[in-house]
């Protein structure tokens, strides 16, 4: 993901949502106060139980992602299409930034780190943990989707390893890729800042675990190849008694996914290759009836593809029905 002008963000709010979450399945309440007078800032959390895990859905905040940043449509038709669903704002589509927490009563698994203030209005993550009486350093693992910078930033933060008892996983493609120094000299200027980073992880991180394909990181918890939006793009699956979830991390977009699969997203590497991904997935989804998280769908990212007279779409999930 890109470091975006000033002037894509001029619009954007600050991260102070009232009464937004789930916790456990039930509502997460404001104060009672006269919420005019007293301002109230919620961090807001979802849950669900699948066997013996819990899915803590966090978010890092949010960037509004202009019109024109979606090859295959034009900038007019995707913001007509995000005004008809409600994410759209002056300087572009909404795109929130969930982050996954995994956890069985053994292990913590956070699934991506955030942006950590790199893009838009975003750092919330560790005041989202805070909020469930965790430190970074509790996290016994981080799974990150892709070196993108919006979802490695928080691994860096300040210089520093913010996850220090963390072992690291990240597909070997995408590390390959992105401490290439040839593919590096050869990018647009957008992409520099996730290069930076993803030399920056590599020497913080010792523990970091360069994997290869799909495989299981612990029992019930394993790696689906989604290849394409970058060489090393996966997915996470969460499954336990029956239940299963997939965090496709940058699979879907909002507004033009999962209806458009020819329309892709500024910054993918192969966007060919993103498009046959797409193509294969959704419709499998759609036939299984998958319950699936998307890092940048309107908080907490949980929904299916769906088929619908033909068409394939987003239907929206209710967390606090998931238990």
């Amino acid at each position: 993901m890109p470091q975006l002008s000033r002037r894509a963000f001029a619009s954007a709010l600050p991260l102070s949502l009232l009464g937004g979450g789930l916790i456990g399945g039930a509502p997460a309440l404001a104060a009672t106060q006269d919420t005019a007078r007293t301002p109230v800032s919620v961090t807001p959390l979802a849950q669900i139980r699948l066997g013996r895990f819990t899915v803590t859905a966090l978010t890092d905040g949010y960037a509004d992602m202009p019109y024109d940043y979606f090859p295959g449509r034009s900038a007019a038709e995707v913001e007509q299409a995000a005004i008809a669903q409600f994410t759209a704002r002056p300087s572009g589509v909404r795109f929130l930034f969930n982050q996954y927490l995994v956890e069985d009563g053994e292990r913590r698994i956070l699934i991506d780190a955030g942006a950590a203030g790199s893009i838009g209005q975003t750092g919330q993550l560790p005041q989202a943990l805070g909020a469930l009486g965790l430190q970074q350093d509790q996290i016994d693992a981080v799974i990150v989707t892709h070196m993108h910078q919006d979802h490695m930033g928080g691994l860096i933060l300040g210089g520093k390893n913010n996850y220090p008892k963390a072992e690291l996983y990240i597909d070997r493609r995408d590390v390959t890729h992105w401490t290439d120094p040839a593919k590096r000299s050869g990018a647009p200027d957008y992409l520099q800042t996730s290069f930076k980073m993803a030399e920056e992880v590599v020497r913080l991180y010792p523990k970091l675990q360069a994997i290869d394909g799909e495989r299981d990181i612990m029992r019930g918890v394993s790696i689906v190849d989604l290849t394409g939006h970058t060489p090393g793009h996966i997915g996470v699956r969460v499954e336990d008694d029956g239940k299963s979830l997939i965090m496709v991390s940058d699979m879907i977009f909002p507004v033009v996914h999962p209806g458009a699969t020819d329309v892709s997203f500024l910054f993918e590497q192969d966007p060919a290759a993103a498009k046959a991904m797409r193509d294969r997935f959704f419709p499998r989804a759609a036939a299984e009836g998958a319950l699936i998280a998307a890092t940048h769908m309107p908080f907490p990212g949980l929904g299916r593809v769906v088929a619908d007279r033909g068409q394939i779409r987003w239907q929206v999930a209710d967390w606090a029905l998931q238990n």
